[in-house]
């Protein structure tokens, strides 16, 4: 169909389609009443408007709004089925794959431990299958998937960098034979920067125009969200913190080849049982309570998710211990971690002015409040600006989550435009 022309009518109902589907997504059922309230609409208007949409497929009835005074009225909800997206979470020990309708529900997951010698492309196809059969959908049916990796993939070559310690992801031809290879639309992010989606769209930045997310789990790495735009940089690399050079630690050579940095050496999750054991803390491996073993393969959006590695684990265990007991060794603890992580974030902090930092990854956010504070006073004393610092807020899965929320924000763009 084509676009409509400015100021006709097919432009008019074109404008309230959208808004009606952006208040159901928000809001949930409604009634044509107060649809028509919310969109200002006459109720003959938001009538056609509800049947136009119903027969598009867009919009179900799903009940009526018995309970209140007076007669039952009939409510209508966007129709989850109108659409489905999915998500990648890869890693060098797995691929987390998930499938979510246009609502968001996530209604279909999968997870693929690493098996040694496993290409790229059928890590992602096995993965991906398996979700998309557990939400009881094809390949096909996907309108955008969106693929979450360490580091990021050049826009001018195609290739990944910053990511060396990811295997079977660096071939010159990945990109084409993955879109040989897969029947919807592809893109790719940085987990990080996915993981900040997540927080901007559901979580902690919510209303934040400018804001940075730190994150550290096997890596340290940070998300730039400045005029409410992700920065990437000119290579895609904006956010490797890992790899600043910072006080506090030799200078790292050859970067790159090393996959280490300065910040790295100096605050990533390695140096936990080292600060630990320096005060006489012991370094037990305990897991973290929200993340039980559980069996690699299908399973509901529900289900305990597989634990982090044994380092990150171990660091979760002593940065959860800390911050229960903040006193005495405990305190020092924290306060060491706090130190070294302000001497890479101030620097951050210096550049960008952010309005707020959002802490994310289960090894900053295991410190809790004692640790943020800390944090907090840390950086007020090493950087001119004193951003506030928060906690992120989604928890579970951070990346897969920000995968999902930016293949459905694409997705409901074209869906919600009924003009086409």
């Amino acid at each position: 169909m084509p676009a409509a022309t400015p100021g006709t009518p097919s432009l008019l109902r074109a404008m309230n389609d959208r808004a009606a589907l952006e208040l159901l997504l928000t809001h949930g059922p409604l009634s044509r009443t107060r649809i028509g309230h919310l969109t200002g609409l006459s109720k003959p208007t938001a009538s056609q408007l509800l049947a136009r949409l119903e027969d598009a497929g867009l919009v179900v009835a799903t009940g009526t709004d018995g309970g209140r005074p007076g007669p039952s009225a009939q409510l209508y909800a966007l129709n989850p089925r109108a659409a489905h997206v999915g998500g990648l979470d890869v890693t060098p020990e797995r691929v987390l794959a998930a499938v979510a309708d246009l609502t968001g529900a996530v209604v279909g997951s999968f997870e693929l431990p690493y098996a040694e010698g496993a290409g790229a492309v059928d890590q992602v196809t096995e993965a991906l299958g398996e979700a998309v059969k557990a939400a009881g959908l094809q390949r096909s049916d996907l309108h955008r998937l969106v693929i979450a990796t360490p580091g990021a993939f050049d826009p001018q070559t195609g290739q990944l960098r910053y990511a060396s310690h990811l295997p079977g992801w660096h071939s010159p031809t990945l990109l084409d034979e993955l879109a040989a290879a897969l029947p919807m639309p592809v893109e790719y992010e940085n987990d990080v920067n996915l993981a900040a989606i997540a927080e901007q769209r559901l979580g902690a930045a919510r209303g934040h125009e400018d804001f940075v997310l730190l994150w550290n789990e096997e890596g340290l790495g940070a998300a730039l969200v400045l005029g409410g735009r992700l920065h990437r940089g000119w290579t895609g690399g904006a956010g490797e913190v890992g790899f600043l050079p910072v006080p506090g630690h030799p200078l790292v050579r050859q970067v790159t080849r090393a996959n280490t940095g300065g910040y790295q050496e100096l605050a990533g999750v390695q140096v936990l049982p080292r600060l630990a054991a320096e005060l006489g803390i012991e370094a037990t491996p305990d897991r973290a309570p929200d993340a039980p073993h559980a069996p690699h393969g299908p399973h509901t959006p529900h289900e305990p998710h597989a634990p982090h590695g044994p380092l990150v684990a171990e660091a979760v265990a002593l940065l959860r211990r800390a911050a229960a007991e903040p006193e005495g060794p405990y305190l020092r603890f924290l306060q060491s971690y706090a130190t070294v992580l302000a001497t890479g974030l101030a620097s951050l902090v210096a550049v960008l002015d952010p309005e707020i930092v959002v802490l994310s990854g289960a090894v900053i956010t295991a410190g809790g409040d004692p640790l943020r504070a800390l944090l907090e006073a840390e950086l007020a004393e090493l950087a001119p600006a004193r951003p506030r610092l928060v906690t992120g807020q989604v928890r579970e899965r951070p990346v897969l989550r920000g995968a999902l929320e930016s293949a459905l924000a694409a997705t409901r763009e074209e869906v919600f435009d009924t003009s086409r």
